[in-house]
């Protein structure tokens, strides 16, 4: 059974939460003309909001970061946005040496080794390349939903981060069977993987199918306390000299 016929339903109230994200989104570009990007997970739900900006003709950069870990399904999305909607999709890298000095260092297998070794490897792969990606913009774009997650339930539509930018959060409203209907009401393409039961999907090695009554992220980072469940994109004050700590080059 694929993701859409799993999860897709429509309910109450679904017109105005889609007429409601377009308008945040309208608003956020029209207040940070030139100066906003969409930091796409390229999960189900960034691919909704990749949809809603070229669908509406919205001047939102697109950009993604591409970890050196990520499942071949992933990368093969971008040609597909490219494609699709005409959009160029901004790829950002984690610096070589520092991946490359952290796994000689602590072995490619270091993130199940403790939560330190862990966000370390985070910051190296996803924090500082998403610091590049946001340098000289006022405002970024993401698929967090208030129905991700408990650390998540209190996700607004807009809020400040950590470096005084505003992150708009559009679909922090939707359920889960908003974001399928949506997929299949707009033939918006996602990742097959979605189809194995990985509703949240990360770096490869912190992936996992979820069985049945699982909750939305139980496969990403499964091993560790689910209050530790965060690679830092979204968690305020997260620096990103933790790469510093564990072997990547000061």
């Amino acid at each position: 059974m694929s993701a859409v016929e799993l999860y897709a339903r429509a309910t109450d109230g679904f017109d105005e939460r889609v007429a409601h994200a377009v308008a945040v989104l309208q608003s956020a570009a029209s207040e940070h003309a030139g100066r906003i990007v969409q930091a796409t997970s390229l999960g189900a739900e960034d691919m909704v909001i990749t949809d809603l900006i070229a669908r509406h003709g919205l001047p939102i950069a697109v950009a993604t970061l591409e970890t050196g870990k990520l499942h071949l399904e992933t990368m093969a999305l971008i040609p597909r946005i490219e494609q699709r909607y005409g959009l160029k999709v901004e790829v950002y890298q984690p610096a070589a040496e520092s991946v490359v000095h952290f796994v000689k260092t602590n072995g490619e297998r270091a993130m199940y080794e403790s939560l330190e070794l862990r966000k370390a490897c985070c910051a190296i792969r996803k924090l500082e390349p998403l610091a590049r990606m946001l340098a000289g913009s006022s405002a970024w774009v993401t698929g967090l939903r208030r129905e991700q997650s408990d650390n998540r339930g209190g996700v607004p539509f807009s809020e400040p981060d950590d470096k005084g930018r505003i992150k708009f959060n559009p679909l922090a409203d939707w359920s889960w069977a908003d974001v399928w209907h949506y997929i299949a009401t707009r033939d918006v393409p996602y990742n097959p993987l979605h189809d194995e039961f990985m509703p949240s999907i990360g770096c490869a090695p912190c992936t996992r199918a979820i069985a049945v009554g699982e909750p939305f992220r139980a496969g990403r980072w499964w091993w560790e306390d689910e209050k530790a469940k965060e690679c830092g994109l979204h968690v305020k004050d997260a620096p990103v000299s933790e790469v510093s700590i564990l072997g990547a080059p000061r």
